[in-house]
């Protein structure tokens, strides 16, 4: 991949998400949430319970940030000496390294990509980055919303949501034990189901339309990905997240990327409306 794609492609990503993964403003004290004897929040207090004695996992989440110099390397081998040799205001410090690649972990040559899927990524390459979704504004999708922005899940008896803060819509994950529908309706953001596996919650979901990107490169999925999530908090601030995609369409084998996330205390999502201020998209014409 070129990397004058990568850069344009990346800063179009970056730019439709910097204002909201960087405005946690809000300083609102949660009373819920356990405190050190200096009033912060304790994060490595037990994980907090449900009423039906599961792990509660709501709050507000943020994946952690990928080591810089691996970040480097994806976007162009040799690491540069600064970031801004990338591209000028981009802090590659603040995203998980599957936000850019989710075959990060795959040795070059290696990757598990049918040619279909080689050829459309080559396709999205070609374009300069005029193709990224959220460039016009639409969805990010799964996993690609998770792995860049902060995302807020809403844990109910019967189901949970997510609120992603960014242009996504919510997330509904129905935990009333109801199946996967034999053929859903293609969606943004499929159609998922949820059961507790100990204290693992295991996520289900089917039913995506194929117009959103796994990831800031472009790797693309057809309507037949399956995705499976788990998800396990640790403790009160950490939850560490699995995301298996299956796509025999367009890749030969399924694959798993897993992260870590962390609680972001006493804030809350904000609503991102990229219509409304959608101004970079001229640039990426040029």
């Amino acid at each position: 991949m070129e990397n004058t794609f990568v850069r344009k492609a990346l800063l179009a990503v970056v730019l439709a998400y910097t204002t909201c993964a960087q405005a946690q403003w809000l300083n609102h004290p949660d009373p819920r949430i356990p405190r050190t004897r200096d009033g912060k929040p304790n994060l490595m207090a037990p994980t907090p319970r449900a009423s039906n004695g599961k792990p509660d996992l709501s709050g507000v989440w943020q994946a952690y940030a990928s080591e810089p110099g691996e970040m480097l390397r994806l976007l162009q081998g040799p690491a540069p000496r600064s970031v801004n040799q990338i591209d000028p205001g981009i802090d590659l410090q603040t995203f998980s390294k599957y936000f850019l690649n989710v075959l990060a972990d795959f040795k070059p040559g290696e990757e598990p990509m049918r040619p279909e899927a080689a050829a459309l990524l080559k396709q999205r390459g070609q374009s300069q980055g005029k193709d990224v979704p959220t460039s016009h504004c639409l969805p990010g999708g799964v996993p690609f919303s998770t792995l860049v922005a902060p995302f807020k899940m809403i844990q109910a008896p019967m189901e949970i949501v997510m609120i992603l803060e960014d242009t996504n819509p919510p997330r509904q994950i129905y935990t009333d034990g109801r199946k996967l529908p034999a053929n859903p309706e293609p969606m943004w953001m499929g159609y998922s189901t949820g059961k507790w596996d100990g204290d693992t919650l295991v996520v289900e979901s089917v039913g995506f339309n194929d117009r959103t990107w796994l990831d800031a490169f472009g790797h693309p999925h057809s309507e037949s990905m399956h995705i499976t999530e788990r998800f396990r908090r640790a403790n009160f601030g950490h939850m560490d997240i699995e995301v298996t995609i299956d796509d025999p369409k367009m890749y030969t084998r399924p694959f798993t990327v897993k992260f870590p996330a962390r609680l972001l205390p006493d804030t809350d999502a904000l609503e991102s409306v990229c219509a409304e201020n959608e101004r970079d998209r001229s640039h990426l014409d040029k």
